[in-house]
C-alpha cells in the first residue's frame, strides 16, 4: 500500500498556499493553530511534518517528541523560532521559503522610509483627531539622500533597486559580498562604522544571530547624523531598543520605523510606544496576500518533496545548492541511491571503506546530495532510523563507513557522466558503475566487466563461463517456474571466458529457484537484486 502522511499546520497560513498538500491523495492535513506547547507535545508524535510561521516555538523538546517527524517547514525566511541543531541531530530536515516574501518585505521597507520622510502616520493621527496644523509635519525628500543598507541579500537588493528608482544613492555593508558584486548593482561597499556616519536612511537586512544581536547600539547611534532615520524590517534584537528610544527622544537621530522587535508581541509597557518619531508596525513585512500564498506554497511543495524522498530546494540544515543545479543533480542522486542498494545486496557487508568516483561534468558540482544518496542506499535497511541528507554522514560514521570521494572532470568512457562505487568487505572487493541513459538510471559495469541494464525492478545476476546455451538454460528454468524475463544483458571479457548475465524479471525469484540456477554447471555465483 502507498504510504500515507500526516501534516500538522500549527500557525495560520494561506489556504491557497496549502492547496498542493490538500490535493495529494496520500496526505492528511490538520490545521490546528494557537495551541500551547503542552498540547503540541501531546499530538506531535502522530505527524510526519510540521508547518509553522513565527508563532510556534519549535523547541528541542517538541522535536524529540515528534518521533515520526521528517520535516519542519517555516513559511517565511527566518528560522529563529526553530531549534535547527536539535532537528539536525534528530535527522529532521528544516526548510524555509527565502524568496516568497522578498518583494513584500522590500516594499514594506520602502513604505517605512517614505512614512518616516513625510511623517505620514503622525499626520494621519493628527487629522483623525480633527486638527489641521500642517507646519508640524514638514517632511524631507528621499531624492538625493544616501541609503545605507546593512546587508546585501535578497530583500536588500530589492530595496536597493526601488531606492535607486527614487533617486537615492546607496552604500552598503556586507562582509560576505565583494566590491565587484556590489558595484554591479550600483552600490558602494563600505565598512559599518562609515555607513552609520554617512547615511541619511539606514535599513537593516541581516539575520538574528549572536553576531548581529545589538548591532545598532549606543555607540553606533552616536555616530549617526541628527537627520538620520533608521528602518528595521528584518529581525528583532538587531537594534538595542532602549538605546534607540534614548537616541530618538534626545534628538540624536531624527526617527525610526520598526516592524520587528526583541519580544513579540511588543509589551504593553514597551518604551518604544508613545515616542512621536518612532513608527511601529506589528511584524507586517511579509504580510501581503501574494507573499503569504507564495511562502505557504513554497514550503508545502518542499514538504511533499521530503516526504517522497526528494531533495528540498531550501533545506536550512543541508548544503545550499542552486535550484538549477539541483534539477540537474536529482537523477544522479536517485542513481547513487540505487547503486548503494545494489552494492549492498551484492554482498558489501561491514561497510569499511566506500569509494565514490564521479567522472564527467557532474564532478563540477557539490556532491553532498550524491554522497547522501549512496549512504542512504547502503544503510536504509541496516539502521532503524530514516536515512536522509541531514543525518547520512553521521549515520555512516557511526556504522564505521569511511566514504572517500574522488572527482575526474574528464574520462575516457562513452558516458557523459559516470558514477563508480567500490567497497571492500572482508576479503571481497565489489565495484559497480552507473550512468543515466535516456533519462533513466542504468547499471553499466560490475567489477571489471561492462554490462548495461536498467537499475530498477528485480534483477538476477550470474557470473558464469561463457558457453553456448547458458542463457537458454537459465531462461528455460525461469520459464518452467512461471517467472517472466523483462530484459537480458551480458557482459564479458572475450568469447568463452568469464561473463556476467543480468536478467530482469517481472516477479521476484524464490530462494529455491535461485538455488537451482546457482547449482547449474559453469555458474560461479548468483545474486538476486531488488532495486
Amino acid at each position: 500500500m502507498k504510504e500515507r502522511f500526516k501534516i500538522l499546520v500549527s500557525d495560520s497560513m494561506s489556504d491557497a498556499g496549502l492547496a498542493p498538500l490538500q490535493a495529494e491523495p496520500d496526505v492528511e492535513v490538520d490545521v490546528i493553530t494557537g495551541q500551547p506547547i503542552g498540547k503540541l507535545l501531546e499530538i506531535i508524535p502522530n505527524y510526519d511534518a510540521l508547518l509553522v510561521r513565527s508563532a510556534t516555538r519549535v523547541t528541542a523538546e517538541l522535536i524529540q517528541a515528534g518521533k515520526k517527524l521528517r520535516v519542519i517547514a517555516r513559511a517565511g525566511v527566518g528560522v529563529d523560532n526553530i531549534d535547527v541543531e536539535a532537528a539536525t541531530q534528530a535527522g529532521v530536515i528544516v526548510v524555509n521559503a527565502p524568496t516568497g516574501n522578498v518583494v513584500a518585505a522590500a516594499e514594506h521597507t520602502i513604505a517605512m522610509i517614505m512614512a518616516l520622510a513625510r511623517n505620514i502616520p503622525q499626520a494621519n493621527a493628527h487629522v483623525q483627531q480633527g486638527l489641521w496644523k500642517r507646519d508640524k509635519f514638514m517632511g524631507v525628500e528621499v531624492r538625493g539622500k544616501v541609503l545605507g543598507s546593512v546587508g546585501l541579500g535578497r530583500v536588500a537588493q530589492e530595496v536597493v533597486r526601488r531606492a535607486q528608482g527614487l533617486g537615492m544613492q546607496v552604500i552598503a555593508y556586507d562582509p560576505y559580498v565583494t566590491a565587484d558584486y556590489a558595484t554591479q548593482r550600483g552600490v558602494t561597499l563600505t565598512d559599518l562604522d562609515s555607513l552609520v556616519a554617512e547615511a541619511d536612511f539606514i535599513t537593516l537586512h541581516v539575520p538574528a544571530t549572536p553576531q548581529t544581536r545589538g548591532l545598532i547600539n549606543h555607540e553606533r547611534l552616536a555616530r549617526m547624523k541628527p537627520t538620520m532615520r533608521l528602518v528595521n524590517v528584518a529581525r528583532g534584537g538587531i537594534v538595542d531598543e532602549a538605546a534607540l528610544v534614548e537616541a530618538v527622544t534626545n534628538g540624536r537621530i531624527a526617527g525610526a520605523a520598526l516592524d520587528v522587535f526583541e519580544n513579540e508581541p511588543l509589551e504593553a509597557d514597551s518604551p518604544l510606544r508613545g515616542v512621536p518619531n518612532i513608527i511601529l508596525t506589528p511584524h507586517l513585512g511579509g504580510s501581503t496576500v501574494e507573499a503569504q500564498e507564495k511562502v505557504a506554497e513554497d514550503v508545502a511543495l518542499q514538504v511533499l518533496d521530503v516526504l517522497h524522498d526528494r531533495p528540498a530546494r531550501y533545506a536550512v540544515n543541508a548544503p545550499i545548492i542552486p535550484p538549477k543545479d539541483l534539477d540537474f543533480l536529482v537523477p544522479y542522486i536517485d542513481l547513487a541511491e540505487r547503486m548503494g542498494r545494489f552494492i549492498k545486496q551484492m554482498g558489501a557487508q561491514g561497510m569499511g571503506d566506500v569509494e565514490l568516483t564521479v567522472e564527467g561534468s557532474l564532478a563540477e558540482f557539490d556532491l553532498a546530495y550524491i554522497r547522501a544518496g549512496v549512504i542512504k542506499g547502503m544503510l536504509a535497511d541496516v539502521v532503524s532510523v530514516r536515512v536522509n541528507l541531514v543525518n547520512a554522514a553521521l549515520l555512516a560514521e557511526r556504522r564505521g563507513m569511511n566514504l572517500i570521494e574522488r572527482k575526474k572532470h574528464q574520462h575516457e568512457y562513452a558516458y557523459e557522466n559516470l558514477l563508480t562505487l567500490r567497497t571492500t568487505s572482508s576479503s571481497r572487493r565489489w565495484t559497480v558503475r552507473g550512468a543515466m541513459m535516456q533519462g533513466e538510471p542504468h547499471i553499466v559495469g560490475i567489477n571489471d566487466l561492462w554490462v548495461d541494464f536498467p537499475a530498477q525492478g528485480h534483477v538476477l545476476l550470474a557470473m558464469h563461463q561463457d558457453r553456448p546455451g547458458m542463457i537458454g538454460k537459465v531462461g528455460t528454468l525461469l520459464g518452467n517456474h512461471d517467472v517472466n524475463i523483462s530484459f537480458m544483458h551480458v557482459g564479458r571479457r572475450a568469447p568463452r571466458t568469464e561473463a556476467i548475465m543480468a536478467l530482469g524479471t517481472d516477479e521476484p525469484t524464490s530462494t529455491e529457484l535461485q538455488a537451482k540456477i546457482g547449482a547449474m554447471e559453469d555458474i560461479y555465483w548468483l545474486k538476486a537484486i531488488t532495486l
